[in-house]
Parts: structure tokens; sequence; C-alpha cells
């Protein structure tokens, strides 16, 4: 769902950070828009918003879909094993031409009328198939595997929505600290303006500084439009109405402590993810089939039986009638079917157990990977708030000396790009220290639950 790289060091005294991107694919990135288009713009906290992507999601309505298919594989293996009950009513009235029967003797009419009828309840039992048995039992573990596929769907969610959100609070971060740097820079771009009427500096610094002032504009901007298509984004993962305004009002502060180790949390992990116990219900599944494959070389057992009236007419010559059969069935051969049904069932098995085997590893991998990040980014977000309060009196001393006449606007400049460079840092470490724990939260798994301990907000 997230992608991390570390990207280089930028100019100046910028710190290296690690770089995410949120990607979320088919079909979370899709929902069911649900409510009712409120005036005005909605005051959408964190909470909320995983409240109507767990809801409206268009990967928990598919996981249900499949939760509801399974059930029902499960109560057709189920009734293979049940009574088949069904009445039968039958009436048939028949005209014969003997001689076509090959009676030739003339004291038999040629053609003779049959009527009658028949009404019976049918019984069919199976009393032993351990093929449909175990049939019934793969169709359980695979019911089992479809719920707790449906449980990580909504770790899944989780992940999506938080990732989500979280860069949209990073992004107007990044919107409140351009715009006070385009404040700046309108100052500063008015001081060489005032100072060019005064014959104090060239037409060069004013230039100078008008173009940094158009930068941080323009910078300004593409933020603000960046904004709008993340809240796009988020809307259509969490299904709100169609053209509804809203604002992300939660802010998380950074919080370097975490309630767990990572000897706890690959415990948890292990225990709780769903992906994992779906896994394992779907290797149980193909075990019950390779069993399944197997028991079609032993015999099964079988009972019919009926029980009604016949008689010419209902009520001409009716009388009860029953019929009592037991049918026991042994393969003899079967052209190789089996054999073929058993190396189907044993490529299916190991191919479960090699997805569950692997992702005990990716697991252990995403709790590690999340640590790693955890630790990194805390790193990076205490060198980079020495650097934005290093930033901004850098850039009150140039402006100091600019005034004085002890400098030009190159290095007003300079000092500007570094601001913007240090606040750039700083706001993208506590953005990814915090997608860290999103990240931890999803891979330890439940994340519903344990994302609060994770994440605190301001």
């Amino acid at each position: 769902m997230s992608m991390q790289v570390t990207t280089a060091a930028a100019a100046g005294n910028s710190v290296n950070v690690i770089d995410s991107s949120i990607s979320t694919q088919q079909p979370y990135n899709g929902s069911v828009p649900m409510g009712v288009l409120k005036d005005g713009v909605l005051n959408l906290t964190l909470e909320d918003a995983l409240k109507m992507g767990l809801r409206q999601n268009l990967g928990a309505i598919t996981e249900s879909s499949a939760i509801q298919q399974a059930t029902g594989q499960r109560q057709v293996a189920r009734s293979e094993l049940m009574p088949q009950l069904n009445v039968a009513v039958s009436e048939e009235f028949e005209r014969l031409n003997l001689r076509t029967q090959g009676v030739e003797v003339n004291t038999f009419p040629e053609s003779v009328k049959f009527n009658f009828y028949d009404a019976r309840t049918k019984l069919n039992q199976s009393v032993f198939d351990l093929v449909k048995i175990r049939n019934l039992r793969g169709a359980s573990e695979s019911l089992k595997a479809n719920i707790k596929a449906s449980r990580n769907a909504r770790d899944l969610i989780v992940l999506a929505v938080s990732g989500s959100y979280l860069q949209q609070v990073s992004t107007m971060a990044r919107i409140e600290a351009t715009a006070a740097q385009v404040e700046v820079s309108r100052a500063i771009y008015k001081q060489a303006v005032d100072r060019l009427a005064a014959g104090l500096v060239p037409r060069v610094d004013v230039t100078r500084s008008q173009v940094q002032l158009q930068t941080e504009e323009q910078r300004l901007r593409q933020l603000q439009a960046d904004l709008e298509t993340q809240k796009l984004n988020l809307a259509r993962i969490i299904g709100l109405p169609l053209g509804q305004k809203y604002k992300a009002v939660n802010e998380y502060r950074f919080e370097s402590q975490v309630d767990f180790t990572l000897e706890t949390a690959l415990h948890q992990a292990f225990e709780r993810r769903s992906d994992l116990q779906a896994a394992n219900s779907g290797v149980k599944a193909a075990e019950f089939s390779i069993k399944a494959a197997h028991a079609e070389r032993l015999p099964s057992l079988n009972v019919n039986a009926d029980f009604g009236a016949a008689g010419v007419t209902p009520t001409h010559e009716s009388t009860g009638v029953y019929s009592v059969a037991g049918t026991l069935s042994i393969p003899i051969f079967e052209g190789g079917r089996i054999h073929g049904d058993i190396e189907q069932s044993s490529s299916v098995l190991r191919q479960r157990k090699s997805e569950y085997e692997d992702l005990r590893g990716q697991i252990d991998q995403d709790v590690r990977q999340a640590f790693i990040d955890m630790n990194s980014a805390a790193d990076q977000v205490e060198v980079a708030k020495s650097n934005v309060e290093l930033a901004h009196e850098t850039l009150e001393q140039s402006r100091d000396r600019f005034v004085a006449g002890v400098t030009d606007t190159v290095e007003l400049v300079q000092a500007q790009q570094s601001v913007a460079q240090a606040d750039e840092d700083f706001i993208t470490a506590v953005y990814e220290h915090n997608l860290a724990k999103v990240s931890l939260a999803r891979a330890m798994g439940d994340a519903e639950q344990t994302l609060p301990q994770l994440l605190r907000k301001q």
C-alpha cells in the first residue's frame, strides 16, 4: 500500500528523509458513496474517515460478497450429506397397437388403452461418503479463510485511509509554512523596492527578490492544488457523498516513544495478522481437498427409498406402494481420473503451503521495516527541528544585514531557500514517522485497535 525509498540530500543543510508515496490499489481505491450532501465544509476527523472507509470502501464490500459466496458453497457441500426429499406425482394415458408388438391372435383387439397413476415421496440419503464429508470440511475452512481475509481487508483500509489522511495533514502544514514564506518574500521585495527608490540598491536586487516571491507563490498554488487532489482521493476511498467539501481537522504530533518493542510487535503480528490466519485456513482447505481426492478410491453407501400410492386412478384400484434400496459403490477403474484429482490437489496444497511460509517472511519484514523507518524518521525529526531553528535565525540576520546595507539579496534568497528546505524536511520527517506508525499498526494486525495506541493527536 505504501512504497518507501530514501532520497538523496537536497542542497543546503537539509537532511536525508524517507520519501513515502501512498499507492492504493483496486479495489481499495474505490467506494460506494453514501450519506447526504451537507452544506458548507465538513470537519473530518481521522476516526470519522476510518468509520466511513470500513463501511463504504469497495474492498470491504468485495470481501463481504466473497464471504457470502463461500457460505453458499459450504451450504451446497453440506447439502450433499443431508437427506434429499422430493415428491413425484404422475398419471399416464397410453394406447398401444398390439399388432406392432407382435400380437397376431385375432382374439385380441388391435389396440388397447392403459391408464395409471403413481404418487410417491422419494428419499435419497448418503449413508457413508468420505469424499462428501471431506469436501464439507474443506468448504468450512474456505469459509474461515474468507472471513479472515475480510478482517485483513479492514487492516488494509485502515492503512489506506490513515496514510491518505496523514498525507493531507502534511500538505496543509506545507501550505501554512509556504504561506508564511510568501509573506516574508513579499516584505523583502517591498524593502528592496523602497531601497531602490532611495538609490541604495541596484535593480537586480529588486528583480531577484521579485523572482523569489513569485517562486514561493507558485509553490503555494501547487501545494493547494495537490491538497485538492488528495482530498478527492480520500473522498473516493471512504465513500463521501459526491461533491462534499471537507477539511481534515486532526493534527498528529511527533512522539518518538511507542508502546511496543520489536519482539512484542513480531509476537502480536504472528498471532493477529488476519491474512496469515486466512492463509493457514487455505492450507487446511487444500489438505481436506487432497484427502477427498484419496477418498474417491473408497466405497460409498447410499440409500434410496420411496413410498406412496399407485393405481388406475387416485380413487380406483389405488393401493400403497414403497421401495427401499441400498447401493454400495466400489470404484474399480476410473481411467486415471482419481490419480489426476490427487495430483491437482497436491499441487494446490504445495502452493498454499509456500504462500503461507512466504507470508510469514513478509510479516517479519513488514514489522522490522516499520521499526527501521520509525527510528530513522525520529532521528530525522530531531535534526530537521534544529535546522528549522538555525534557518529562521539565519534569515532574520540576513534581513537585518540587508536593511543595514551590508549585504545584497543574494544572501537573502539563499537564506529563504534554506528556510523553505528546513521547513519541508521537518514536515516530511514528522509525516514519515507517523506513516511508519500506521505501517506498523497494519504489520501487527488488528490495526483498528493498534493505531490509536501509536498515533498521538495534538
